[in-house]
């Protein structure tokens, strides 16, 4: 019903602002501009995104069949099922989903988008299956689509790479920021939700896997900091990233052999499946990415932005950090839209200046919370998302607001 209702409002006060500048403000064109983004992210929906995805879901979710095969995502569901059972309860012990689960979100902190979105919409066919109303997204589904759409990475590698592409004399110096803005992120989105949910967050075990995660991130900043020097840590970071990408496969392609598992046949199987989704969710990017483009062309953005700027005028503060507020906006709308704010930022004030690298750690803060609940929700055709949409944009705020102090603390 959320989803709905932003949907509408898109659509809504792009019109107003339209009509507004076309009466008060004589822009002929603006009525135009819309319906050539309408156009364009309609095409960009299926070229850009479905058409590509459906490569890489055929290829991740045909090694995601071959690795239930092997036993591995049973294997991984025994290992987390003690702390998932008491954070997903709907979730039966050692149930599949729980592996996939794991197989998400370990992706996604090594910062391996192509992988972590197969692997996550698996899981989320997987919640499905355990969902007693289909059409509503259960508490189980909600609280992997906020922890997934939190975005904790350990290793951003994309915003190193685009760093190092714009001439920075040190572009993995965003690295421990990175990190630490979006771990806030996704504590943050875990407690709204534990709070909604009723999950008890002290309990040993939570507690236990909750303080080796933080360790464990602790000793990785510190080995990554004490340890390496400035190269190195870019090329620890691509290099570690796409060994164990590529080692996934490799051991579950040889595990199924092992078990003597015909494994072109259990990869056919599985690719299938992904095509399948990719088709399923057109019909959702669509609707989502149009919406989000009349939105950012009717210049709503700006004009919030720019309130945001006259606000914070009026305090005694830096207010250097407000060039950078359409990256914390958009960033939840389009992945690509941020991305463009966060290059041309970089390109007018220079990747190593203040802007530039707020810019950088707020664009690694967050994910396209907006683009991911169409996607996830439209695979497995859940039309209620109750409150999946406020949580997540809890954990984007508190994303965003940790990305800002930290940059002051470590670039000021």
């Amino acid at each position: 019903m959320a989803l709905n209702y932003i949907w509408i409002s898109f659509f809504v006060i792009a019109f107003v602002i339209a009509l507004f500048k076309l009466i008060f403000l004589g822009d002929t064109e603006i009525f135009k501009v819309l319906i050539d983004g309408i156009f364009d992210s309609s095409k960009a929906s299926v070229m850009d995104i479905a058409l590509p995805l459906a490569g890489t879901m055929a290829f991740w979710l045909g090694i995601m069949r071959v690795g239930e095969k092997a036993g591995a995502i049973n294997f991984l569901s025994r290992i987390v099922g003690p702390f998932f059972q008491r954070l997903f309860p709907e979730v039966p012990r050692n149930h599949p989903a729980a592996g996939q689960m794991m197989m998400n979100f370990s992706t996604n902190l090594l910062g391996l988008d192509n992988a972590a979105t197969p692997f996550g919409l698996k899981a989320m066919a997987g919640l499905q299956e355990l969902n007693p109303q289909k059409d509503t997204a259960s508490n189980a589904q909600i609280l992997f689509m906020v922890l997934h759409a939190s975005g904790l990475t350990i290793l951003p590698i994309s915003i190193i790479a685009q760093r190092a592409i714009l001439g920075s004399h040190d572009p993995t110096d965003i690295f421990i920021p990175c990190i630490i803005a979006t771990y806030v992120a996704t504590l943050a989105g875990l407690l709204v939700v534990a709070i909604k949910q009723k999950i008890n967050l002290f309990d040993r075990v939570v507690m236990s896997w909750l303080l080796g995660l933080t360790a464990f991130i602790g000793l990785l900043v510190w080995y990554f900091a004490a340890c390496l020097t400035k190269e190195q840590i870019g090329t620890v970071s691509k290099v570690s990233s796409n060994l164990i990408l590529f080692l996934i496969p490799v051991l579950f392609v040889l595990g199924a052999a092992r078990k003597k598992v015909n494994v072109f046949e259990a990869f056919i199987e599985g690719a299938i499946g992904g095509f399948e989704t990719s088709v399923k969710i057109i019909p959702y990017l669509v609707a989502m990415l149009v919406g989000v483009s009349v939105f950012r062309n009717s210049g709503a953005l700006l004009y919030i932005t720019d309130a945001f700027k006259w606000v914070f005028g009026h305090f005694n503060m830096d207010t250097r950090f407000t060039d950078v507020l359409p990256i914390a906006l958009m960033r939840p709308l389009s992945a690509s839209g941020a991305r463009g704010l966060m290059l041309d930022n970089m390109k007018v004030f220079g990747p190593d200046s203040f802007v530039g690298h707020l810019s950088s750690v707020l664009y690694g803060a967050a994910d396209t919370t907006f683009y991911m609940v169409a996607l996830y929700f439209g695979s497995v055709s859940v039309k209620r998302t109750r409150y999946v949409i406020p949580a997540s944009l809890i954990a984007d705020l508190a994303g965003a607001i940790a990305a800002i102090l930290v940059s002051y603390l470590f670039f000021g």
